[in-house]
């Protein structure tokens, strides 16, 4: 059977990451490069998983 391979990708070693809880209807949580434009992502907050849970 074969492996289900991810090619690597290149990161930059000068981003700097941040996330953020914005408050609303549906709160969200983004986490953004803020060194690029167009480099973030969003999720529910309910959706995110906690620290304890990556651990």
């Amino acid at each position: 059977m074969e492996s289900d391979t991810v090619a690597p990708i290149e990161m930059a070693a000068d981003g700097e990451i941040m996330a953020s809880v914005e408050e609303g209807p549906t709160d969200q949580l983004i986490v953004a490069d803020v060194t690029r434009d167009d480099a973030y992502l969003t999720t529910p907050l309910a959706d995110a998983a906690s620290l304890p849970a990556w651990r």
